[in-house]
């Protein structure tokens, strides 16, 4: 029987690896162990409880206003006594975040081989996005099994010295998770109270866009609904006071902007199903939008999904005010352009990524 401790800490992590613990759990000659670091305590827990899993250790990190020096610090401590315990064969981490990274060095510091689920993303600079490029960097150098979303993934970890056998490119399983969430008849009660030609779904949380870039994001979003009252935006805020403070004070007396509490994972990607366009600073979002035939503005300067700008279904706009006016018009106003977007190919996956990653984890493991 082999023991595979599966590691995760945000909501984002936990979306993209409840298909792995599924397939997991489904396997007889394998046993699993959730580890929930609550990097991102209310969110992470979210997830888990909508796809009933139970982790069967938590490390309760999340604290007010803690810093990266705080979080990589508990966490390390942390990972210590719950491999005392557990003593896996293995340990499965996913993307970008602290406790993917840090889960990755105790695996390292037990000689424990380490399984790295979305491998390989790269945007060429440190600093952005902040701190995940150097996270998913150097957990690279610690990893064992490399599962990579696409070939450009794969050709990433190539040029930095990975080995061919130690790569294997799965389709990214953020993709298997939205095909079993999305529901046509669900419905949004915060809705109906709303008449509106085009719904936009905005997200926006990133740390290097905090201060100035969030504000001019804010104020693109205010003038682009002033402008057009026949439009809806909808922005369920994240929690960081950063982020909270601007949004509100933006964009709160605004009559066709529509502020909301962070919604959970269910309810989130049926919102997306609905949307006619998404802004967005997320990551993940790059890669859902796209299965469900949504165009994307992605509000940072780089992307380290450039897949998706490529295959034409994500445009890249940054944080200038004007520039997201007028794109986010241009593609609402033009249908021949909307459904250039909406039609492209999606190059993350065919909903299967789960399976692919749990056989070649467990014929590696296996010896044969």
């Amino acid at each position: 029987m082999i023991k595979i401790m599966i590691v995760m800490g945000t909501r984002p992590e936990a979306i993209k690896l409840v298909p792995v613990v599924k397939e997991l759990k489904n396997r007889p000659d394998t046993s699993t162990v959730v580890v929930a670091t609550g990097q991102h305590r209310e969110m992470l827990d979210q997830v888990l409880g909508l796809f009933l899993i139970k982790p069967d250790f938590k490390l309760n990190l999340m604290i007010p206003n803690q810093t990266l020096f705080h979080v990589t610090g508990k966490a390390i401590l942390g990972f210590e006594s719950v491999l005392d315990s557990a003593d896996p064969d293995v340990i499965l981490v996913q993307g970008d975040t602290t406790t993917s990274f840090i889960g990755g060095l105790a695996g390292f510091y037990r000689q424990i081989p380490v399984g790295h689920v979305e491998a390989g993303l790269r945007t060429g600079d440190k600093y952005s996005p902040f701190p995940e490029e150097i996270n998913r960097k150097m957990l690279s150098v610690l990893t064992d099994y490399h599962f990579a979303p696409t070939i450009r993934n794969r050709d990433n970890l190539l040029n930095e010295g990975v080995s061919d056998e130690r790569i294997i490119v799965t389709g990214n399983t953020g993709i298997d998770t939205l095909f079993m969430t999305v529901n046509k008849d669900y419905h949004h009660e915060f809705l109906t109270d709303y008449h509106y030609d085009r719904l936009i779904l905005m997200t926006a949380h990133r740390r290097e866009n905090f201060g100035m870039p969030m504000r001019c994001i804010f104020e693109a979003v205010a003038n682009l609904a002033r402008r057009n009252p026949g439009f809806l935006i909808v922005y369920p805020v994240h929690l960081n006071q950063n982020v909270q403070q601007p949004a509100h004070q933006i964009l709160g007396e605004i009559a066709n902007v529509r502020l909301l509490d962070p919604l959970s994972y269910y309810p989130f990607v049926n919102l997306m199903a609905k949307a006619d366009l998404i802004l967005t600073d997320s990551g993940g979002i790059q890669e859902e939008a796209p299965s469900l035939g949504k165009p994307v503005l992605v509000l940072r300067n780089e992307t380290e999904r450039p897949e998706a700008v490529e295959a034409g279904t994500v445009k890249m706009v940054g944080t200038d005010r004007e520039r997201i006016v007028a794109e986010s018009e241009r593609i609402l106003y033009d249908e021949k352009v909307y459904q250039g977007m909406a039609r492209a190919h999606n190059p993350y996956g065919d909903g299967k990524s789960a399976p692919r990653i749990v056989d070649f984890l467990l014929k590696q493991l296996n010896g044969c």
